[in-house]
């Protein structure tokens, strides 16, 4: 039997639960035909780089499957034709991946807390000090080198 990884994108309008009735619906058509599916894991609910049928954000799930080539076809004939799947894609790998996918492992990352600690926000000019603290005020400093130098206008009445 051949190694799969399989994603599919469901509507954004779905609960988790429904999410994970549609993997076990398909879960049952891959052992159905003779396969086993591994990892399954649930991505959550992230947004769509363009619309898909009018949807702006979409479930993400993985599976992990070892099945003939006659139940990964089942399994995508059936997605063609529910309208709760909005894509799927199926690769065929030499071997599953031990341990989270990279979507998981991402999601842990950004759970956890940054080293640095809570950086101030900036303020841009810091509005209550006055002017930056490393510049002294203008006139002090003289004139630009080299630049243009404001003349007041004789023209104005």
């Amino acid at each position: 039997m051949a190694l799969y990884e399989h994603v599919f994108l469901a509507r954004q309008d779905m609960s988790a639960q429904q999410i994970d009735a549609l993997v076990e619906q398909y879960k049952g058509v891959i052992e159905a035909n003779g396969g086993k599916v591994g990892r399954v894991e649930n991505w959550g609910l992230k947004s769509l780089t363009y619309r898909i049928k009018k949807n702006r954000k979409a479930h993400y799930a993985l599976m992990d499957i070892d099945a003939p080539a006659a139940a990964v076809h089942e399994m995508e004939r059936q997605m063609r034709i529910n309208e709760d799947v909005l894509r799927y894609m199926t690769i065929a790998v030499e071997k599953h991946e031990e341990g989270p996918s990279a979507m998981m492992q991402k999601r842990d990352r950004d759970d956890r807390p940054r080293r640095d600690g809570d950086r101030p926000e900036r303020s841009f000019g810091d509005r209550d000090r006055g002017p930056r603290s490393d510049r002294g005020p203008r006139e002090d400093r003289g004139p630009r080198e080299g630049g243009f130098e404001r003349r007041p206008r004789e023209d104005r009445a």
